[in-house]
């Protein structure tokens, strides 16, 4: 319930998919993670407006957000500080910023749905990388490539969950659309 008072995308932008994950989605997945004990260190890749990276702290976890777009840092920041949560928030690409291994890699990466940008496999990339496990969101259908993509690594866990997408765009034709997503446990070899 908390996490339902977090601002959103003030203006949102297509390309880069921004859609706030949703306070449900959100708190399946920290639940999942805390229930397996990993959510004691924690990196958001992709954070935006801070949900998961938030969430995360709120559980108390030491908690750090890496975005991209400076107004939605922004944003992050002043959701942080109105709940009174200290997250180390970090402004970047997740293609070429250096960060330090983390136990725990937390993320709704974009699903690569707007003009099949693909921008999901930066983002798995990368926490393959820093990460021991990965706990992230992905578009429904997408297990094949997952777990071919992330080999070495293997996928542990899928669950899905639907995911209130509210209207944030002009070429949105509902006020809220539900969808079902995939959250996947993956261990990083």
């Amino acid at each position: 319930m908390v996490l339902e008072r977090l601002e959103g995308f003030s203006e949102p932008v297509p390309e880069m998919e921004q859609y706030t994950t949703p306070p449900s989605v959100a708190s399946e997945l920290l639940y999942w993670a805390h229930l397996r004990g990993e959510l004691e260190r924690v990196c958001d890749l992709g954070c935006g407006t801070g949900t998961l990276a938030i969430g995360a702290a709120l559980m108390g976890a030491e908690a750090m957000g890496i975005e991209l777009d400076p107004a939605a840092l922004l944003i992050a920041r002043d959701n942080a500080r109105r709940l009174g949560v200290h997250v180390n928030w970090l402004r970047g690409d997740v293609r070429s910023i250096a960060l330090k291994r983390v136990p725990t890699v937390i993320m709704n990466p974009p699903f690569g749905a707007q003009r099949k940008s693909q921008g999901d496999r930066a983002f798995l990339q990368k926490a393959m990388k820093v990460g021991d496990v990965i706990y992230s969101i992905h578009n429904s259908g997408s297990e094949g490539f997952i777990r071919r993509f992330v080999e070495p690594s293997s996928i542990d866990e899928v669950r899905r969950v639907p995911f209130p997408l509210r209207r944030c765009f002009e070429f949105h034709s509902r006020e809220v659309k539900t969808i079902e997503v995939e959250l996947y446990r993956i261990v990083c070899r």
